[in-house]
């Protein structure tokens, strides 16, 4: 009786391993679901250093699958980050547009932007907000 319930225990405990085995990491799931490292929403301080423009303004910005979403209904935000961490973005608001690019760590980053017209450019960075 004793070879039987030690024979059940591993036959049972040799299964859970292979079906263990057998799930995909968090990591595979989020590759086979198109999202990127990047997605979730990040906090965006954009830094006016030439030209007639805000000093600073401070936008939210969320990511899915690599794509760049404004997180606000009061802007619009077009973009995407690369699978190294190099970001593309546009920004709009009423009449106003502004382009940037840079580049993203795993929660933070930072690079430049400028105005459609050229009368603004300056800095940006980036902080992720949630995990």
């Amino acid at each position: 009786m004793k070879n039987l319930l030690r024979s059940i225990f591993v036959v049972t405990f040799a299964a859970l391993l292979l079906a263990t085995a057998s799930i995909p990491s968090d990591a595979a799931r989020r590759t086979a679901a198109g999202t990127s490292m990047y997605d979730g929403t990040w906090s965006v301080a954009i830094y006016t250093q030439r030209g007639d423009c805000d000093a600073s303004v401070r936008a939210a910005l969320r990511i899915v699958g690599g794509r760049i979403y404004a997180e606000d209904q009061s802007y619009q935000a077009y973009g995407a980050v690369a699978s190294g961490g190099a970001v593309r973005v546009m920004i709009a608001s009423g009449n106003r547009s502004a382009s940037g690019s840079g580049r993203l760590s795993q929660n933070s980053g930072g690079g430049r932007w400028r105005t459609a017209t050229g009368e603004c450019s300056g800095q940006w960075t980036a902080e992720r907000r949630n995990w």
